[in-house]
């Protein structure tokens, strides 16, 4: 039993570390926010929320890196994801307007939190398919957790360059709640940039592009967020143009190659 224990021991690698713990920190990031929205600390609260999905951009891209990937972390970060940006989104959005709309406010906190749970565990599913959609590396179906808890958290966002006057409306928290949460389970299709290769010139512009994003977030951080919550709203109904289009262009291939197949079989049998 000694040896057997020194062997698990020893094959432990730091890799596979990695990634689990940036996981890990999403989390802790996560529910750190609740903390700060309890103290009514919203800044904060949003920061830590756009810390978790910076870490839970990066855990995965790590993991193929470093050829970490596993079951156990793919798991681990659906699990992640449903409190950092199911439960998290929610309550905050509860704590800073909804409260006042009685149960009807909680009801919708509710629902967002259990769509999110059911489009993870639609996720976790489909990874386990042996013949997955052909274009499910460059689309999601339905808009991913970390995203959707960037919509939540718009009008609280904007709420710190517009004010919270309007904003604040325990309607319109209400309506968005709704929305966001019929988008995640939706099948509307949806921009990943997972499998996204680059071209050297378009990296150099890609490096660039990320260098200008960093230093807008250090010096109008909420005019940032707030602007990339509003492209990516407007990329929704592009995503769904695009996928009609590829997914056209896909069909007619195969429906091309199918009808050579058949000519070449009836070549054969007239021989």
């Amino acid at each position: 039993m000694a040896r057997l224990r020194r062997r698990r021991v020893s094959t432990l690698s730091i890799n596979r570390m990695i990634p689990n713990a940036l996981t890990l920190l999403a989390l802790c990031a996560g529910l750190t926010a609740i903390r700060l929205a309890l103290q009514d600390r919203w800044e904060a609260a949003v920061g830590a929320v756009v810390v978790a999905m910076l870490l839970d951009g990066l855990d995965g891209r790590i993991a193929r890196l470093m050829g970490a990937t596993s079951e156990f972390g793919a798991q681990l970060d659906s699990l992640s994801d449903v409190i950092a940006f199911g439960v998290t989104p929610a309550v905050m959005i509860y704590l800073w307007t909804l409260s006042d709309a009685g149960g009807l406010g909680w009801a919708l906190c509710l629902v967002f939190a259990a769509c999110c749970a059911l489009r993870l565990a639609r996720f976790n599913a489909a990874l386990g398919e042996d013949s997955p959609q052909p274009l499910a590396a460059r689309f999601f179906v339905g808009v991913p957790a970390p995203a959707a808890a960037g919509l939540a958290l718009l009008p609280l966002t904007m709420s710190f360059v517009f004010g919270d006057s309007i904003l604040r409306s325990d309607l319109l928290n209400l309506l968005t709640l709704l929305a966001v949460a019929i988008l995640m389970v939706s099948q509307v299709p949806t921009f990943s940039a997972k499998r996204l290769k680059l071209r050297p010139p378009q990296r150099r512009v890609a490096m660039v592009g990320l260098v200008l994003f960093a230093a807008f977030l250090i010096s109008e951080p909420w005019i940032t967020v707030t602007l990339v919550g509003l492209l990516y709203l407007a990329s929704i109904p592009l995503a769904a143009i695009q996928y009609r289009k590829e997914a056209r262009a896909l069909a007619l291939e195969e429906g091309s190659g199918a009808r050579s197949e058949a000519a070449g079989d009836d070549e054969e049998d007239t021989d």
